[in-house]
C-alpha cells in the first residue's frame, strides 16, 4: 500500500507523529494509501523553515516570481491528465471533472502572472514643498492555506498562486481524505523554479489546523470548508492576530420565472444540481419556480432528465455524469437527510435511494434524488445536503422566490432564467448573495475577478482570486520622502501646514 508523505524543504518527508489516516477510493471502498497526520512540532518546524527561506523570495523581482508562475502553467498543461487521473482516483469525480477542477485552479495561476502590475503602489509628486509620498505592497511573510476535499486542485491553486507571487512563503493544509494532487502540485513547482521552503505541504486532522492558527509566525490564513469549521478558524486565527478569510458553506437557489425556457432551466439544474455528486459549494441545491404552473412544467423536464443520468466510477468513461460520495460517512449523512425529507412530508419525485452499481457494490456510490414540495423548515432545505440531492421549493409569486433566497442563512451564489431583462436586472440588484447568475446556473467568477460568498458563507473582508487575493497577502507601506535643497537649520515640533 502507498504511503504518502509531507513536502518540506523542496522534498517529500515523512511524516514522524506516528498518527495516519486511510485513503480511500470512493468507487471501491477501499483502501489505497496512508497520509501521515502532522504534530504539533512538525508543523512548527515546517513554518519556522519557511519563514527563514522567505525574505529572499520576497525580495527577489516581482517579474522574475511571475517567470516561475509561468513555468508552473506549463507544466500543468503537460501533466494535466496525470493530475487529474490521481485527483479523481482519490475524490471520485469523472475524469473532465476532475480536468476542469485543475483547469480552474490554473486559470488563477495565468492571472497571477501579471503579480508585476498587481503590485504596483501610488505615487504623489510634491505632495508639498520638496516632499513626495509613494505606497508600496510588501508580502505578509508567510501564510497559509487550509483547503477541502472537493477541490483538491483548484483551491490550493487559489490560496498559493497569489501567496507565492506577493512574495510571501505558504504553508498549505490540504484536505487529508485526496492528498496526493496538492504534493503533486508542490513537484511541479520546485521543477518550474520555485526556491526549496517556500511552499511546504504539511498533511493532517484538527492538530495542524490548530497548530498553524496559533502559530506567531503566520501571518495570515486562507480557508475554504463547512461553515461550523469556517467560523472557528475564523475566530481563533482572528483572536491570535492574523488576518483570515475563510469560505463555508452555502445553499444555492435558482429561481425559474414563468417565462424561462424550461428546457433551457432544465438542462442547466441538472448539471448544477447532479455535477461532481452535488459536492460543490456553487451547486444548486434549491430550485425556485415561480407559481405551480411553472413548477409543473419544470418537474416534468427534470424527472426524465435525471432518471437517464449515468452515475459510474471515472473509469468508465467521459461519458458518466457523476461518481460516488468522497466518503462511506458522506454517503451515510446524504441518505440520512433523503430520509428525513420524506419523513418531514417532501414528496420524492424521484428516488434513487436503492442505487447499485454492478462491480462496485462497495463503492460510496449515491443514486440522483428529487423533492418537490420542499418547505423551508425541512432539514434538507436548512441542511447543506453536499450530494445529488435537488429540492424544490414552489413560490407563488416572484417577491416570495426572492425573499426565499435572501432569508436564507447562507449567501454564496444563486442564479434567475428569464427572459425578462427587469426582472434581471432587480435580481442582481436587490440579492444579499455574493455570486450571481442570470441564466448561468453556476456563477463561479473567472479568475480576474473575485470569489466569495455573503452572509454565512464567508467570513473576511476580502475574496479569493482576482485582485482581493494581492490585498489580502500583502501589506500597504507609505512612505513620506523630502530632499532639502540645501540647509536647514532647527527642529520642527508641529506638523508643518501643506502650502
Amino acid at each position: 500500500m502507498q504511503e504518502l508523505s509531507h513536502w518540506i524543504d523542496g522534498d517529500h518527508v515523512k511524516g514522524g507523529s506516528g498518527r495516519m489516516a486511510d485513503v480511500f477510493n470512493p468507487a471501491t471502498g477501499e483502501v489505497q494509501a496512508r497520509v501521515p497526520l502532522a504534530s504539533k512540532d512538525e508543523v512548527d518546524a515546517a513554518i519556522a523553515r519557511a519563514a527563514e527561506a522567505q525574505p529572499k523570495w520576497g525580495a527577489t523581482n516581482p517579474q522574475r516570481r511571475a517567470r516561475v508562475l509561468m513555468e508552473f502553467v506549463r507544466l500543468l498543461n503537460r501533466d494535466m491528465d496525470k493530475l487529474a487521473e490521481a485527483l479523481s482516483r482519490e475524490h471520485g469525480k469523472t475524469f473532465p471533472d476532475a480536468k476542469g477542477d485543475v483547469q480552474r485552479g490554473l486559470e488563477v495561476i495565468e492571472f497571477c502572472i501579471g503579480a508585476p502590475h498587481l503590485l504596483k503602489g501610488d505615487f504623489s509628486d510634491s505632495a508639498g514643498p520638496g516632499i513626495d509620498m509613494y505606497s508600496m505592497r510588501q508580502p505578509l511573510g508567510v501564510v497559509a492555506g487550509i483547503t477541502p476535499f472537493n477541490f483538491p486542485a483548484m483551491i490550493p491553486m487559489w490560496k498559493m498562486g497569489p501567496a507565492l507571487a506577493c512574495g510571501n512563503a505558504f504553508i498549505l493544509k490540504p484536505s487529508e481524505r485526496d492528498p496526493s494532487v496538492p504534493l503533486m502540485l508542490a513537484e511541479l513547482l520546485k521543477e518550474a523554479g520555485l526556491p526549496d521552503g517556500i511552499l511546504q505541504v504539511v498533511n493532517g486532522d484538527k492538530e495542524a489546523v490548530d497548530a498553524i492558527l496559533d502559530n506567531e509566525t503566520i501571518q495570515a490564513v486562507g480557508f475554504v470548508g463547512s461553515t461550523p469549521i469556517a467560523q472557528y478558524i475564523y475566530a481563533r486565527g482572528c483572536a491570535n492576530g492574523k488576518r483570515v478569510q475563510c469560505f463555508g458553506g452555502a445553499k444555492n437557489h435558482m429561481i425559474v420565472m414563468p417565462d424561462a425556457d424550461m428546457d433551457q432551466a432544465a438542462d442547466a439544474l441538472v448539471g448544477a444540481g447532479y455535477g461532481a455528486a452535488g459536492e460543490r459549494c456553487m451547486a444548486i441545491s434549491v430550485a425556485v419556480p415561480v407559481g405551480d404552473k411553472t413548477a409543473d412544467a419544470l418537474i416534468e423536464k427534470l424527472v426524465p432528465r435525471i432518471e437517464k443520468l449515468k452515475v459510474g466510477p471515472y473509469t468508465a468513461g467521459d461519458d458518466v455524469d457523476y461518481g460516488p460520495l468522497v466518503t462511506a460517512q458522506a454517503k451515510k449523512r446524504v441518505l440520512g437527510l433523503v430520509n428525513s425529507g420524506v419523513e418531514q412530508g417532501a414528496e420524492l419525485v424521484v428516488d434513487g435511494r436503492d442505487f447499485k452499481l454492478q462491480g462496485y457494490e462497495n463503492g460510496f456510490f449515491v443514486g440522483p434524488h428529487l423533492f418537490d414540495r420542499v418547505t423551508t423548515d425541512m432539514d434538507i432545505y436548512t441542511q447543506e445536503i453536499f450530494g445529488p440531492v435537488l429540492s424544490t421549493v414552489r413560490a407563488g409569486s416572484y417577491e416570495e422566490a426572492l425573499k426565499t433566497a435572501m432569508d436564507n442563512e447562507y449567501g454564496n451564489g444563486t442564479a434567475i432564467f428569464t427572459r425578462d431583462g427587469d426582472t434581471a436586472r432587480d435580481f442582481a440588484s436587490r440579492i444579499n448573495i455574493g455570486m450571481v447568475g442570470v441564466n448561468v446556473p453556476i456563477p463561479v467568477p473567472l479568475a480576474y475577478h473575485t470569489f466569495g460568498g455573503w452572509k454565512k458563507s464567508g467570513f473576511g473582508d476580502l475574496n479569493q482570486h482576482g485582485p482581493d487575493s494581492f490585498k489580502f497577502y500583502t501589506r500597504t507601506k507609505t512612505v513620506t520622502a523630502r530632499w532639502p535643497s540645501g540647509l536647514k537649520e532647527g527642529g520642527e515640533f508641529h506638523f508643518k501646514q501643506m502650502d
